[in-house]
């Protein structure tokens, strides 16, 4: 399955709908200069019947104009949501292809430490299971949340950072049951934290990138942390780090810690920025739905 990337015939819908609202914006800005003139301009000689109409038209534009703008940076919305489901989804796929190999291989593996032990081979047994079991665990340890998505998701980083060289911790001590948010969301907040987190070490010296995430629960909250050993943060920077436009990275466009924050706000949590330990420590929330709600 392929991510959704917002083109259609090789249309940019995300440029498209920006190109929209600027020259929306720019027929607004003409329409209310032309009321100015006709409404103050005594110098233009515009009886009053044709004042009323050029006002009435104008306001018709500008109106039309901003519904215009609106259905745009909905559909800019629209797309960005697509875009979320579509990765959560392509995640999953790869995660059930996983499974369904490893649940295909299953019997061929008992019967070559069948065959092992039948021949005495023990110490080749040994080996062998020790080979198979690490395959395994490497997929069931994110096999621990509620979430289908979320786990899916886990996988695909976990695999991300195999090639990277990064030495990944996971603590996950809740199943998010009842996460109050939908669960593609949350993986675009988690896919935001992560590709951050393997960026920043990626001119690291192998030994030194380390990836810590964990997932926990308390009375009040769903909480989640990614860690990372990259650079430290300007002090500067880090009150302004969640803005739009403000990035760390050279090359950067500064819109996903912004994306991560405005999701979790939606959701009535938030994030903050911490370093600990040598660590860059992005730990954030999303509060429990109430009781009846």
């Amino acid at each position: 399955m392929k991510t959704w990337k917002r083109r259609e015939r090789g249309v940019d819908i995300r440029k498209a709908t920006n190109f929209g609202m600027a020259v929306n914006a720019m027929e607004i800005g003409a329409m209310v200069l032309l009321l100015v003139l006709v409404l103050y301009g005594n110098h233009l000689t515009v009886t009053g019947g044709t004042r009323v109409l050029v006002f009435a038209a104008a306001l018709a534009v500008i109106v039309g104009e901003i519904f215009g703008m609106i259905t745009a940076r909905s559909t800019q919305h629209v797309m960005e949501q697509m875009d979320a489901m579509s990765e959560s989804l392509e995640a999953m796929e790869k995660l059930n292809n996983t499974l369904r190999a490893q649940r295909h291989d299953f019997l061929n593996h008992l019967q070559v430490v069948y065959s092992l032990i039948e021949m005495e081979e023990y110490q080749e047994a040994n080996r062998y299971i020790d080979k198979v079991y690490g395959a395994i665990t490497s997929v069931s340890r994110v096999l621990r949340t509620a979430s289908p998505a979320i786990n899916a998701l886990l996988q695909v980083k976990l695999d991300a950072c195999e090639k990277q060289g990064i030495r990944v911790t996971l603590n996950i001590n809740s199943a998010w049951k009842e996460l109050p948010m939908p669960a593609w969301e949350m993986c675009k907040v988690l896919s935001n934290l992560i590709d951050n987190a393997m960026d920043a070490m990626e001119d690291m010296p192998q030994e030194k990138r380390h990836l810590v995430l964990t997932l926990t629960e308390d009375v009040r909250s769903y909480r989640f942390s990614v860690a990372n050993t990259g650079p430290e943060i300007p002090e500067e920077m880090r009150p302004r780090i969640f803005e739009a436009g403000v990035t760390t990275k050279s090359d950067g466009h500064g819109m996903g810690l912004y994306i991560v924050r405005n999701t979790l706000r939606h959701s009535g949590g938030d994030i903050a920025l911490t370093q600990e330990d040598g660590m860059i420590v992005f730990a954030g929330y999303v509060p429990k739905a109430l009781e009846g709600t």
